[in-house]
């Protein structure tokens, strides 16, 4: 019985597709469901028949918006897929899938290489250890070209890019590819795979490539180096093995070559996924925040964590990712966040929004289930009598807001309940009511990301809504600071007084907040150093120029004083918050903005207008190149400068320039 556990956790693969935004990982998607048997039609994006790309929005827009879960078989392996949002605005989405996947699949243009959006998934992918196999698409395109691809990947993310194929023809010529370790050719003829004989005008490039494959791979593995220095040629056998531990570890990717839209290359990634991305069993156990840690194992006790919640008409679903032990339909399970128990009134297994139900699941499944009223995004759900808080996804700061109202005012009630429900399944939504002007302020991370919420509540929650123009979130920062600014907080009303006495430092720093105390002799205790710091804290959430929230400072308590009576923590922290905001005053203050960098692809003749059209909306050109008859034109750009742009460069350019973005911090205004 414990083999058969150890042998199915053995053959579960959950796997994220990531990529930039149209470099075709939905139609990968669609593919690997179609060949594996999950779907008996091809689902094409341009006809809004795709599977994971279920939402309206989605199949209007022609992208995807909302991470989707799927699962497929295929080759005695149960695969669970997500496919993530390409676009920048929907990079948190991206964040939570990332948190409960085991490995990923990276699918790259063939024309275009590395994007901005594919850079940035990639790096929040190393930061969560997932290991990595990368698709170059499209090869089919003119302009495509796999080693121009694969130097990108080398030059930009740095990885060992390892190319275990050999494309067989040239844009609109691609038929197939030769399989570098089995030395064999594999061609496309109307979807049907066909394999054979590497073609005999490509034999003499498919031993050098395979050569050049055994030599990295050698370089980076040790058991690899030992038969390539003692054998002819390093077996297929020892290449496999290898591959598979360098994926894992991280040391290299290895790189596949096709066409998914043309069903090309599909069935060797399937493979590859198998072979080289690791199982459950394969990545390290599970550590909670206490450091505990729960093997991947069903008959260990349950934990499971939240990384999706959905509000649908049949109910609230909750998307679950499922660690160890089992989760059984009926049984009660604790919030180890809250301390409170919910139900588990039904079980789904999730094909994007088709779901069926099961009575059970166990480590290693992600599934959806229906019963938990309280569960959010992060939420960790344990077995009662074994309690254990996993770490929850990160979410990242809003940076545009707009103002959201119901035209009619019998909907005041209706539009802040829809806002809640918005903020609850995606939180990097935030809701909140202007203090000076009563109006409700939507936030979210970029123009795009607050026109899907406001369409959810016109079409959705049948809201008639107005909203405003957005509006970015700015910043406050110390230009030049201050030193020892004093400060005595002294309160006598009656009963026990307070007194507090600090002195501070305050100066610029990179980023962020930082503070230190210098204090010596015991002059302040720890606990009130504490204190000041916790109330300095709370002086970051308004600047002295607009109320925008202060970072890139340091404060240093370099002195101070207690009362043997009336010194207590509050007192400490009511001087530390007065102390940093009349410093603050004092300071030399810089508004700060956020910028975006932004990739516009635009004909050759046509990058001269958009050129002088960044420059006027304050842009900083940093660097452009020639690419295929275009020009691809990088800038640092104001984020309110980019609202609309989408609009312009179309109209400057005919419909045929293209651009897109991703955050590059602050600066100042």
């Amino acid at each position: 019985m414990r083999a058969h556990v150890v042998n199915v956790l053995h053959n579960i693969r959950n796997l994220g597709i990531l990529a930039h935004v149209d470099a075709g990982k939905t139609t990968v998607t669609e593919r690997m469901l179609y060949l594996t048997g999950a779907t008996y039609k091809r689902g094409e994006v341009h006809d809004g028949t795709t599977v994971t790309d279920f939402d309206p929005q989605e199949r209007d827009r022609g992208i995807t918006i909302f991470a989707a879960a799927v699962s497929c078989d295929w080759d005695g392996h149960r695969i669970n897929l997500i496919d993530t949002p390409g676009h920048v605005d929907f990079s948190d989405e991206v964040e939570r899938s990332l948190r409960v996947l085991d490995g990923a699949i990276a699918v790259f243009d063939g024309v275009a290489g590395v994007e901005p959006q594919s850079e940035s998934v990639w790096r929040r992918a190393d930061r969560h250890g997932v290991p990595r196999i990368a698709f170059v698409n499209k090869l089919d395109r003119a302009g495509a070209d796999l080693d121009a691809a694969v130097e990108s990947i080398r030059r930009t993310l740095h990885p060992a890019p390892l190319v275990v194929q050999l494309p067989i023809g040239r844009e609109d010529g691609f038929a197939g590819v030769v399989d570098l370790l089995a030395m064999r050719a594999l061609t496309w003829d109307d979807g049907v795979l066909e394999t054979g004989p590497v073609p005999g005008e490509l034999l003499e490039e498919a031993r050098r490539r395979r050569r050049t494959l055994e030599e990295a791979v050698a370089e980076l593995h040790p058991g690899a180096l030992e038969e390539f220095c003692a054998e002819p040629s390093v077996s297929e056998a020892t290449l496999v093995a290898a591959l598979r531990e360098l994926t894992g570890s991280g040391a290299g990717v290895v790189v596949l070559c096709g066409s998914a839209y043309r069903d090309r290359g599909i069935e060797p990634l399937l493979d590859a996924a198998v072979r080289y991305l690791p199982s459950p069993l394969d990545v390290p156990a599970v550590r909670g925040q206490d450091g505990q840690r729960r093997p991947a194992d069903p008959e260990a006790p349950l934990a499971a964590l939240a990384f999706k919640v959905n509000a649908t008409p049949t109910g609230r679903l909750t998307y679950l990712r499922i660690y160890s032990g089992t989760m059984r339909k009926g049984e009660t399970v604790l919030d180890a966040g809250t301390g409170r128990t919910e139900r588990i009134a039904r079980i789904l297994r999730v094909q994007a929004d088709r779901h069926a139900e099961t009575d059970q699941a166990a480590a290693g499944d992600i599934v959806a289930v229906v019963g938990p009223k309280a569960a959010r995004t992060g939420t960790t759900l344990c077995a009662p009598d074994a309690p254990l808080l996993l770490e929850p996804p990160g979410a990242t700061e809003p940076v545009v807001s707009v103002a959201v109202e119901a035209r009619r005012g019998t909907d005041g009630d209706r539009l802040a309940a829809a806002l809640a429900r918005l903020a609850e399944e995606d939180p990097s939504l935030a809701v909140r009511t202007d203090a000076e002007t009563g109006q409700t302020v939507l936030s979210g991370m970029g123009e795009l990301h607050l026109e899907v919420a406001a369409e959810k509540l016109r079409r959705e929650h049948r809201l008639a809504v107005s909203v405003g123009r957005p509006q970015v979130a700015l910043r406050e920062t110390v230009g030049r600071g201050v030193s020892g600014l004093l400060y005595r907080h002294v309160k006598q009303d009656g009963g026990a007084g307070q007194f507090a006495h600090v002195v501070i430092d305050v100066e610029p720093l990179a980023e962020g907040f930082a503070f230190v105390s210098t204090v010596t002799g015991g002059r302040v205790p720890r606990e009130y150093v504490r204190a000041v710091e916790a109330g300095c804290r709370e002086a970051l959430s308004d600047g002295p120029l607009g109320g925008h929230p202060v970072t890139g400072l340091r404060v240093t308590l370099t002195d101070g004083a207690t009362h043997v009576k009336d010194s207590s923590e509050m007192a400490f922290r009511a001087a530390g918050r007065l102390t940093l905001r009349e410093a603050l005053r004092r300071c030399a203050m810089v508004l700060l903005e956020p910028v975006v960098e932004v990739t516009v692809t635009v004909p050759d003749e046509m990058a001269g207008g958009v050129l002088g059209d960044l420059s006027a909306r304050r842009g900083r050109i940093s660097g452009s190149k020639a690419r295929a008859g275009a020009v691809v034109i990088t800038a640092v750009v104001p984020l309110a400068e980019v609202f609309g742009y989408a609009t312009r460069l179309r109209s400057r350019t005919q419909g045929r320039g293209t651009f897109t973005t991703r955050p590059a911090g602050y600066a100042p205004a």
